[in-house]
């Protein structure tokens, strides 16, 4: 891609949907602003780095633009350009503080807000790709690698502080929407209520990925997987462990007997990283129904009836 290329750009409609879903009432997010100005941003990022742009991976990401680039001496990298409401400050701090452990390597600690340089993994190979069984396997070997102790004075929200607002939007969804269903208001009742028990007992806190799942996990050069895209949160581990349990969520809801197989995951997924079994439960609920609340609320029923049917199931 010459220079100047990014002046005809147009963002990957995945990016652009999922930013619109993920908008602040109102706007006053800068959201639509940095749309507006990526092209320009992805420009000067490109030129700075004096960086060689292969392709635009696509789909590409949900929250950033993801560039497949090439540094001075032909060294392959990924550049990743991301607004303040994706929070790329937080994934910065995140991956410098991993170094490389289990997760992709950050090559630019300090450089520009929003933008960041890392390694190049095989961005089309994930571990989803893998059977079922191997796919967890090698999933909770890499997460077991990223739980660690948070730095002393850390720029990372809590697992209280995220799960607070997304309580309270369910909330204002579930008073607000009269044509809400008494099983989907049940089902948010039951999530409140299991993260209140939650947070009201002591749980040890790890740096967490915050967003894990298998197609997170990427095959590299210097390890055989490693982690991508973090949202990191402190907190307790069956929070991280809680989005894996649903990973596959439509083959779970096609098989006769995925209410069963769910149950099994539940038990296999703590026992085989230490988590307590209710605990890796109880958040597994409450973040399949925050997902599929918000999945109802713009619009993604067909999404909002897997997780929510999922959600039942716990």
């Amino acid at each position: 891609m010459a220079r100047m290329a990014f002046e005809s750009f147009e963002p990957p409609r995945r990016l652009v949907r999922a930013l619109a879903e993920s908008r602040q009432p109102g706007g006053g997010d800068g959201v639509g602003e940095w749309l507006e100005q990526l092209p320009e941003l992805a420009q000067q990022a490109v030129d700075l780095r004096e960086l060689t742009v292969e392709r635009v991976q696509a789909p590409g990401g949900r929250s950033s633009l993801v560039l497949l680039v090439r540094q001075v001496g032909d060294v392959p990298a990924v550049l990743k350009l991301a607004p303040e409401r994706a929070r790329p400050e937080s994934e910065r701090a995140a991956l410098a503080h991993w170094d490389g452990r289990g997760a992709v390597r950050l090559l630019n600690p300090g450089d520009t807000h929003g933008v960041l340089l890392l390694e190049r993994l095989r961005p089309d190979l994930s571990v989803r790709s893998l059977p079922e069984a191997k796919a967890l396997l090698e999933a909770t070997a890499t997460l077991r690698r990223l739980w660690v102790e948070p730095p002393q004075a850390h720029v990372f929200e809590t697992v209280a502080e995220r799960t607070g607002r997304q309580a309270e939007a369910m909330r204002a969804g579930s008073a607000a929407d009269t044509d809400t269903d008494a099983e989907v208001r049940g089902l948010v009742d039951a999530a409140l209520a299991v993260r209140a028990e939650l947070l009201g007992s002591a749980a040890e806190e790890r740096l967490l990925h915050g967003t894990f799942r298998q197609s997170k996990v990427l095959a590299g050069e210097r390890m055989p997987w490693l982690a991508v895209g973090p949202d990191p949160v402190v907190g307790e581990c069956a929070f991280d462990l809680a989005r894996l349990v649903r990973d596959r969520v439509e083959d779970l809801i096609a098989s006769p007997s995925g209410a069963a197989i769910t149950r099994r995951r539940v038990k296999r997924l703590a026992e085989s990283l230490d988590v307590d079994q209710e605990r890796l439960r109880g958040w597994t609920l409450f973040r399949a129904v925050e997902s599929g609340v918000r999945a109802l609320r713009v619009g993604r029923t067909g999404d909002a009836e897997l997780l929510l049917e999922f959600a039942g199931w716990l």
